[in-house]
Protein backbone atom coordinates (compact mmCIF):
# COMPACT_ATOMS: atom_id res chain seq x y z
CA UNK A 1 0.00 0.00 0.00
CA UNK A 2 2.89 2.65 1.42
CA UNK A 3 4.72 1.17 -2.52
CA UNK A 4 0.85 2.33 -4.42
CA UNK A 5 0.81 5.68 -2.47
CA UNK A 6 4.08 6.70 -2.86
CA UNK A 7 4.27 6.04 -6.76
CA UNK A 8 1.26 7.85 -6.76
CA UNK A 9 2.57 10.99 -5.22
CA UNK A 10 5.64 10.74 -7.12
CA UNK A 11 3.96 11.08 -10.73
CA UNK A 12 1.75 13.71 -9.28
CA UNK A 13 4.97 15.98 -8.28
CA UNK A 14 6.51 14.73 -11.56
CA UNK A 15 3.39 15.75 -13.65
CA UNK A 16 3.31 19.11 -11.81
CA UNK A 17 7.04 19.88 -12.23
CA UNK A 18 6.54 19.39 -16.35
CA UNK A 19 3.24 20.74 -16.29
CA UNK A 20 3.92 22.40 -19.64
CA UNK A 21 5.69 19.89 -21.52
CA UNK A 22 2.55 17.51 -20.24
CA UNK A 23 -0.18 19.44 -21.01
CA UNK A 24 1.04 19.83 -24.55
CA UNK A 25 1.42 16.19 -24.72
CA UNK A 26 -2.33 15.80 -23.56
CA UNK A 27 -3.36 18.38 -25.60
CA UNK A 28 -1.68 16.47 -28.95
CA UNK A 29 -3.36 13.76 -28.29
CA UNK A 30 -6.53 14.89 -27.69
CA UNK A 31 -6.53 16.71 -30.46
CA UNK A 32 -5.37 13.38 -32.58
CA UNK A 33 -8.45 11.52 -30.73
CA UNK A 34 -11.06 14.18 -31.64
CA UNK A 35 -9.94 14.78 -35.60
CA UNK A 36 -10.19 10.60 -35.13
CA UNK A 37 -13.41 10.78 -34.06
CA UNK A 38 -14.75 13.37 -36.14
CA UNK A 39 -13.37 11.78 -39.30
CA UNK A 40 -14.83 8.60 -38.40
CA UNK A 41 -18.14 9.96 -37.42
CA UNK A 42 -18.40 12.51 -40.87
CA UNK A 43 -17.35 9.48 -42.78
CA UNK A 44 -19.44 6.84 -41.30
CA UNK A 45 -22.74 9.32 -42.22
CA UNK A 46 -21.78 10.17 -45.51
CA UNK A 47 -21.61 6.63 -46.66
CA UNK A 48 -25.03 5.92 -44.53
CA UNK A 49 -26.72 8.65 -46.97
CA UNK A 50 -24.30 7.95 -50.08
CA UNK A 51 -26.27 4.15 -49.90
CA UNK A 52 -29.88 5.50 -48.99
CA UNK A 53 -29.38 8.13 -52.18
CA UNK A 54 -27.82 4.63 -54.28
CA UNK A 55 -30.90 3.15 -53.15
CA UNK A 56 -33.17 5.58 -54.21
CA UNK A 57 -31.31 6.31 -57.82
CA UNK A 58 -33.06 7.23 -60.80
CA UNK A 59 -33.17 7.43 -64.05
CA UNK A 60 -34.66 9.92 -66.25
CA UNK A 61 -35.44 9.32 -69.96
CA UNK A 62 -36.80 12.56 -71.58
CA UNK A 63 -38.44 11.56 -75.19
CA UNK A 64 -39.44 14.01 -77.98
CA UNK A 65 -42.81 15.15 -78.95
CA UNK A 66 -43.10 13.64 -81.31
CA UNK A 67 -42.02 10.13 -80.38
CA UNK A 68 -43.71 7.87 -82.38
CA UNK A 69 -45.26 5.27 -79.97
CA UNK A 70 -43.56 2.06 -81.59
CA UNK A 71 -40.35 4.36 -80.44
CA UNK A 72 -41.89 4.41 -77.26
CA UNK A 73 -42.73 0.94 -77.20
CA UNK A 74 -39.14 0.12 -77.78
CA UNK A 75 -37.33 2.16 -75.16
CA UNK A 76 -40.01 0.43 -72.47
CA UNK A 77 -39.10 -2.86 -74.26
CA UNK A 78 -35.09 -1.89 -73.04
CA UNK A 79 -36.11 -0.95 -69.39
CA UNK A 80 -38.16 -3.87 -69.14
CA UNK A 81 -35.07 -6.34 -69.80
CA UNK A 82 -32.61 -4.84 -68.34
CA UNK A 83 -31.04 -5.95 -65.55
CA UNK A 84 -30.17 -2.48 -63.95
CA UNK A 85 -34.09 -1.51 -63.73
CA UNK A 86 -36.32 -2.37 -61.17
CA UNK A 87 -38.86 -0.38 -62.07
CA UNK A 88 -39.98 2.18 -64.85
CA UNK A 89 -42.85 4.42 -65.21
CA UNK A 90 -44.29 6.83 -68.21
CA UNK A 91 -45.07 10.06 -67.34
CA UNK A 92 -47.20 12.10 -69.92
CA UNK A 93 -46.51 16.05 -70.49
CA UNK A 94 -50.06 16.44 -68.51
CA UNK A 95 -48.49 13.96 -65.82
CA UNK A 96 -45.88 16.35 -65.34
CA UNK A 97 -47.78 19.48 -65.59
CA UNK A 98 -49.99 18.46 -62.80
CA UNK A 99 -46.70 16.58 -60.80
CA UNK A 100 -45.42 20.45 -60.87
CA UNK A 101 -48.18 22.03 -59.92
CA UNK A 102 -48.63 19.71 -56.49
CA UNK A 103 -44.78 20.09 -55.77
CA UNK A 104 -44.85 23.43 -56.50
CA UNK A 105 -48.22 25.14 -55.49
CA UNK A 106 -46.48 28.31 -54.43
CA UNK A 107 -45.72 28.50 -58.02
CA UNK A 108 -48.87 27.74 -59.29
CA UNK A 109 -49.92 31.00 -60.74
CA UNK A 110 -46.94 31.01 -63.34
CA UNK A 111 -48.44 27.70 -64.82
CA UNK A 112 -51.99 29.08 -64.86
CA UNK A 113 -52.41 30.62 -68.37
CA UNK A 114 -50.26 27.70 -69.94
CA UNK A 115 -51.72 26.28 -73.02
CA UNK A 116 -49.15 23.60 -73.91
CA UNK A 117 -47.78 21.42 -71.63
CA UNK A 118 -44.24 23.24 -70.96
CA UNK A 119 -42.45 19.75 -69.54
CA UNK A 120 -41.67 16.51 -71.93
CA UNK A 121 -42.68 13.36 -71.80
CA UNK A 122 -40.09 10.39 -69.48
CA UNK A 123 -39.73 7.03 -68.13
CA UNK A 124 -39.23 7.12 -64.36
CA UNK A 125 -36.38 4.53 -63.81
CA UNK A 126 -35.62 2.98 -60.80
CA UNK A 127 -31.90 1.33 -60.47
CA UNK A 128 -31.15 -1.62 -59.05
CA UNK A 129 -28.86 -0.73 -55.71
CA UNK A 130 -27.25 -4.29 -56.21
CA UNK A 131 -25.57 -3.84 -59.49
CA UNK A 132 -23.52 -1.04 -57.73
CA UNK A 133 -21.28 -0.92 -61.54
CA UNK A 134 -21.54 2.72 -62.49
CA UNK A 135 -20.03 1.82 -65.81
CA UNK A 136 -23.05 -0.59 -66.66
CA UNK A 137 -25.26 2.20 -65.83
CA UNK A 138 -23.56 4.82 -67.81
CA UNK A 139 -23.28 2.31 -70.99
CA UNK A 140 -27.53 1.84 -70.33
CA UNK A 141 -27.60 5.95 -70.61
CA UNK A 142 -25.89 5.68 -73.72
CA UNK A 143 -27.74 3.06 -75.40
CA UNK A 144 -31.00 4.85 -74.48
CA UNK A 145 -30.05 8.24 -75.66
CA UNK A 146 -29.06 6.51 -79.02
CA UNK A 147 -32.62 5.06 -79.38
CA UNK A 148 -35.39 6.56 -81.14
CA UNK A 149 -37.24 9.62 -80.15
CA UNK A 150 -35.51 9.48 -76.79
CA UNK A 151 -34.61 13.26 -76.18
CA UNK A 152 -31.89 13.34 -73.09
CA UNK A 153 -31.08 10.92 -70.40
CA UNK A 154 -30.63 12.19 -67.01
CA UNK A 155 -29.14 9.72 -64.00
CA UNK A 156 -28.05 10.36 -60.34
CA UNK A 157 -25.11 8.35 -60.94
CA UNK A 158 -22.95 10.99 -61.61
CA UNK A 159 -22.78 13.15 -58.68
CA UNK A 160 -23.41 10.03 -56.38
CA UNK A 161 -19.16 9.39 -57.71
CA UNK A 162 -18.57 12.64 -57.66
CA UNK A 163 -19.52 12.90 -53.89
CA UNK A 164 -18.34 9.90 -53.40
CA UNK A 165 -14.82 10.79 -54.47
CA UNK A 166 -15.14 13.60 -52.78
CA UNK A 167 -15.38 11.55 -49.75
CA UNK A 168 -12.60 9.64 -50.68
CA UNK A 169 -10.28 12.78 -50.35
CA UNK A 170 -11.72 13.75 -47.01
CA UNK A 171 -10.52 10.42 -46.01
CA UNK A 172 -7.06 11.21 -47.23
CA UNK A 173 -6.75 14.59 -45.69
CA UNK A 174 -8.16 13.45 -42.64
CA UNK A 175 -5.60 10.52 -42.51
CA UNK A 176 -2.86 12.76 -43.25
CA UNK A 177 -3.95 15.09 -40.18
CA UNK A 178 -4.61 12.54 -37.70
CA UNK A 179 -0.60 11.20 -38.92
CA UNK A 180 0.87 14.25 -38.26
CA UNK A 181 -1.34 14.84 -34.74
CA UNK A 182 -0.19 11.38 -33.70
CA UNK A 183 3.99 12.04 -34.84
CA UNK A 184 2.90 15.02 -32.34
CA UNK A 185 1.67 13.74 -30.08
CA UNK A 186 4.28 10.45 -29.96
CA UNK A 187 7.50 13.48 -29.69
CA UNK A 188 5.73 15.28 -26.94
CA UNK A 189 5.75 12.07 -25.02
CA UNK A 190 9.00 11.27 -25.43
CA UNK A 191 9.92 14.50 -24.71
CA UNK A 192 8.51 14.39 -21.57
CA UNK A 193 9.71 11.52 -20.55
CA UNK A 194 13.06 12.23 -21.65
CA UNK A 195 12.94 15.66 -19.45
CA UNK A 196 11.77 13.36 -16.41
CA UNK A 197 14.92 11.17 -16.70
CA UNK A 198 16.99 13.80 -16.74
Amino acid sequence: MRVLRYSFEEAVISLWRGRRSSSLSMAAIAAALVVLGALLLVSWNVEQLLARWAAAAEMSVYVRDDVTPEARAVVEQMLRESELVTDHEFVSKAEALSRFRLDFADLDGVTEHVTAYPFPASFEVRLNPDVGDAAAVERLANVLQGASGVEEVRFDQTWIERITSALGLLRGVGRVVVLVLVVAAALSVANVVRLACF
